[in-house]
């Protein structure tokens, strides 16, 4: 899995609460086990029409297009309550496919959370007060960069200021060494072995 330690970049904004996992990513594409190519169907409904013709100047696409797109986007913005609905793991899967490493917001549902940190995708949930700054300040300013430090557990951006938010020691230590459930257990091999074999 890959490391999350900072994360420095422009964000997309999505200032919409109870976003589900349906909006995430539709029903209708789950008929796969494979995680890639699933960030072609983010948010899906949201950025094509019944055609599958790219809607204009819908909400997604016009800030990947729009300033800073350049230098990619990497940080997602929403509305308080993301992740609800269904327990889909495909949505922690289409995000991180599409390239973000991070999502924030007010509250997460609990599934989402987990499904998220253990697909190398961070949710930082931060006060509804600093969210709300946080937005006004991105849509003052698209190009924003919003910065986010795993080890101190912090999340900053001009005009927002700066807000520390909590998560699971392990799953932050996983996350910063790339490490998947068993990737850990597999770090402590040699300690697991002397015990099982201290104890025969």
């Amino acid at each position: 899995m890959r490391k999350i330690i900072t994360i420095h970049s422009p964000a997309v904004l999505v200032p919409t609460a109870n976003i589900d996992t349906d909006q995430i990513i539709p029903a209708r594409f789950l008929k796969t086990t494979s995680r890639e190519g699933f960030g072609k169907k983010l948010f899906y409904d949201w950025r094509y029409d019944a055609d599958g013709r790219l809607i204009r100047d819908n909400v997604i696409d016009s800030q990947l297009s729009g300033p800073a797109s350049g230098q990619g986007r990497s940080i997602l913005v929403a509305g308080d309550n993301f992740g609800c609905g269904s327990s889909r793991e495909h949505a922690a899967w289409a995000i991180a496919d599409a390239g973000f490493m991070a999502v924030v917001s007010s509250s997460f549902a609990d599934i989402f959370r987990n499904n998220a940190l253990n697909n190398a995708l961070l949710p930082v949930q931060v006060s509804s007060d600093y969210l709300a700054s946080l937005m006004a300040a991105i849509a003052a300013d698209p190009a924003l960069v919003v910065s986010v430090d795993l080890l101190s557990q912090t999340i900053y951006a001009d005009g927002a200021g700066e807000e520390r938010f909590r998560i699971n020691g392990y799953k932050k230590e996983c996350l910063m060494k790339g490490y998947s459930d068993i990737d850990y257990l597999l770090a402590h091999k040699d300690r697991i072995l002397e015990y099982e074999e201290s104890h025969l």
